[in-house]
């Protein structure tokens, strides 16, 4: 038999090229005469442009144009366009005179160079129609308003069961307080990037770091006026995203539309301040529960409102009640969103949208009402399991263990050893407080329809192809690995290909659904190739396996070989390695250079089972005695995420989650001038990220799961559980420690001091 090679630690196949510089991102695609664009932005938040001058700057040697709201081309006004928010973010891409917040897209300088560009886009004189903006969520929050339903998904934007705040009034134990967040923005390792090339007047390639090279397909098409195959998008590498670069945002129209102003192909690459303006980021957030419990520690009622900005022109919600629904047996709940407009960008999916913030304020309450009855945290999470789920009418879970994880997770950490006390538990020195934190991680698994083909060529080997993207994640990898172990085949007999529109369409990667989807789209187009070169072997008289029966037969390593049952009286099959052929054989018969199957996902309407993957954090913290400062001393993570496609990428994966968590438990926060809606942080040397002494030693631990019922290969995605709960269990140890309970995030020295 072949020897499996899903779950096994396989290098990265792309790992190579990325170390080498053989890998090339989508602002270092080579494209002959492209001209740099670089984007004018607004200096005021709220009003209109009034007049530029751009005379200045297109005198410089090596401009091209200087566009405008006042001289760029009209974009058709149809379904999906840049104000149809049925097709994507609305955008501003110069169709109006409207700024809505600070630093918004207002031009684009065009030359021949970079730096030619920079400079134009500098000398360019703006005179604006000033209005007073609104920065502030709270002084604001009686314009608050429900959001157009529904929320992640199919959730609703309120949802009751029971009557929960009668049963609040009559609990034993109660907690209500509200917990914080401020924005915190995206900073993947490449900046946003696009360069845009117009083949023909009707047919537009588009290289773009993208999360969806379909999305942007479909939404260019849009905004353009073109069928959607009439738009190339390619992007073979991508150096994270985290949900940034899941919409199309306005430099990738801009650079189409600019393009096809000047005729030639158009470059605009953002720079490190210019992301944080104009991509996307994780909403300020007030979150304000009420939990109460019985005297026995269960769970008699929760309340979870969340109140958060939007923008002026979009709108996207943080749905971070949606896992409060759902993670505990409660009888009595009550959630709901809601939004108020500033004159602020809009805001996008980060990492675990709405989980990794509901979570802080869900498990936070848990803690604390752990400590009000004076139960110990974990043992109060088990009384409150959820055996079914309470969100969807008590349907059964799909799989889960979050118990085997709450148990694994304490015993790998050592839970039962510590003081429960706060403020009981001192590093050997007596200088740091010692805290023990946990919390319970959880994210929905998500899968969408997508496509695959898979053909075997006449060597041997099997190219498949899929549009879907690498975000770093290990994508090119592990459907290596699932394509394998699919035909029957050596991983080095497999080329995965993925990055083009022009390959079949799959989802966006967001969600964690890639492998789940696509994963399970290349498997069926592998598992239908092997059953199609089987067909062929056994319908072909030159074939010495014709007239067999495909089950009589079975493939390792490329070969299709007679199966003989006549062991031990037929109760044992037997591999005959004497009859039987290669794959190449059955294809070089053909006369074609391959055989070629294209098969689909498709994730079953009305599901019977609700489908999460769950899993247990546990920290410890040292907290500077005098001084207030935190350390992460280490960390275990525990997970029941399915089927595990690749342990060292999976590894990796959840690691990468927990250090961005602890980023946003500590040190990120995005700070606007309440003047005027400006930021004033947005570099890496004032909006800080964890770096590797941040980093405490990790334990990540799984637990085992077979789900017959998610997709064909049992996963169920893996990169964004990480992050959840992990603001919540490194707070509750800065309370364990300091007896301090810290409900704003980031968590910094001057909320324990003062």
């Amino acid at each position: 038999m072949n020897t499996p090679s899903i779950g096994q630690p396989l290098d990265r196949i792309d790992g190579w090229l990325k170390v080498t510089g053989g890998a090339r991102y989508s602002a270092e695609i080579p494209v002959s005469g492209v001209v740099h664009g670089v984007l004018i932005r607004s200096t005021i938040a709220n009003g209109r442009v009034a007049a530029m001058d751009i005379a200045a700057a297109e005198k410089l040697p090596g401009v091209l144009a200087v566009l405008t709201p006042f001289n760029a081309p009209r974009l058709p006004d149809k379904p999906g366009g840049v104000n149809d928010p049925r097709g994507g973010r609305r955008i501003s891409v110069l169709q109006n005179d409207r700024v809505f917040y600070y630093n918004q897209p207002i031009g684009v300088a065009l030359a021949e160079t970079f730096e030619r560009a920079v400079h134009a886009a500098e000398l360019v004189n703006v005179r604006y129609d000033e209005q007073p903006p609104l920065v502030d969520l709270l002084s604001n929050e009686s314009r608050a308003y429900a959001p157009r339903p529904p929320i992640s998904r199919d959730r609703p934007v309120d949802q009751s069961r029971g009557d929960a705040a009668s049963a609040l009034a009559d609990a034993a134990a109660r907690v209500e307080t509200t917990y914080f967040e401020p924005v915190e923005n995206h900073n993947p390792m490449e900046p946003h990037a696009t360069t845009a090339v117009w083949e023909t007047p009707e047919r537009l390639t588009v290289y773009d770091a993208t999360q969806g090279i379909h999305n942007t397909r479909h939404r260019l098409a849009n905004i353009f006026g073109l069928p959607p195959d009439h738009v190339r998008v390619i992007c073979y590498f991508l150096g994270g995203g985290f949900g940034s670069k899941g919409p199309v945002w306005e430099h990738t129209a801009l650079a189409a539309l600019c393009a096809q102003k000047l005729g030639r192909p158009v470059k605009i690459a953002l720079s490190r301040q210019g992301m944080f303006n104009n991509t996307g980021f994780r909403p300020e957030l007030y979150q304000r529960i009420a939990f109460g419990a019985d005297a026995d520690g269960r769970l008699v009622a929760q309340r979870h409102e969340c109140l958060q900005h939007n923008s002026m022109i979009d709108e996207f919600v943080e749905s971070a009640s949606v896992v409060t629904r759902m993670l505990y047996q409660c009888p009595h709940n009550y959630s709901s969103h809601r939004l108020v407009r500033l004159n602020i960008g809009t805001p996008s999916y980060m990492r675990a949208p709405g989980e990794a913030s509901g979570t802080f304020a869900l498990e936070g309450g848990m803690d604390e009402l752990a400590y009000e009855l004076k139960i110990d945290p974990v043992e109060f999470r088990l009384r409150n399991h959820a055996d079914t789920d309470p969100s969807e009418n008590d349907k059964p879970w799909s799989s889960k263990h979050l118990k085997e994880c709450y148990q694994l997770g304490a015993e790998k950490f050592g839970w039962a050893k510590h003081n429960p006390h706060p403020r009981s538990m001192r590093t050997a020195d007596g200088r740091w407080l010692v805290g023990y934190g946990m919390a319970t991680a959880s994210y929905p698994t998500r899968r969408s329809p997508s496509s695959a083909v898979a053909r075997l060529l006449a060597d041997g080997t099997a190219l498949v192809q899929a549009g879907t993207q690498d975000l770093g994640t290990g994508t090119y990898t592990i459907m290596t690995q699932i394509a394998a172990d699919a035909l029957g085949l050596p991983v080095w007999k497999i080329r995965f290909e993925l990055g083009d529109t022009l390959f079949p369409e799959t989802p966006g990667s967001g969600g964690s659904q890639t492998a789940a989807s696509t994963g399970s789209a290349v498997f069926n187009a592998c598992t239908a190739l092997k059953q199609r070169l089987v067909e062929l072997a056994v319908n072909d008289l030159r074939s010495p396996l014709h007239g067999k029966s495909p089950g009589d037969v079975n493939v390792v390593n490329g070969r299709i070989q007679l199966v003989d049952f006549s062991v031990n009286g037929g109760s044992e099959p037997r591999q005959d390695n004497w009859i039987g052929e290669t794959f190449a054989d059955v294809v070089q018969r053909t006369g074609q250079p391959f055989v070629e199957v294209k098969a689909d996902f498709k994730p079953a309407n009305g599901e019977k089972f609700s489908m999460h993957s769950f899993g247990a954090q546990f920290c410890e913290v040292h907290v500077d005695s005098d001084l207030g400062r935190i350390r992460v001393a280490r960390w275990t993570g525990v997970f029941a995420p399915g089927k595990i496609l690749n342990a060292k990428t999976a590894r990796s994966q959840l690691i990468g989650g927990i250090i961005y968590g602890i980023g946003m438990a500590l040190l990120e926060e995005t700070v606007y001038d309440k003047r005027d809606g400006r930021i004033v942080n947005p570099n890496l040397a004032e909006y800080h990220v964890p770096v590797n002494a941040d980093v405490p030693q990790m334990e990540i631990a799984f637990v085992e799961e077979e789900d017959p019922h998610i997709n064909p290969i049992g996963v169920k995605g893996i990169g964004e559980i990480g992050i959840t709960g992990v603001c919540a269990a490194l707070a509750n140890a800065v309370f364990h420690a300091t007896g301090k309970r810290v409900r704003e995030l980031p968590i910094t020295l001057d909320k324990l001091l003062g």
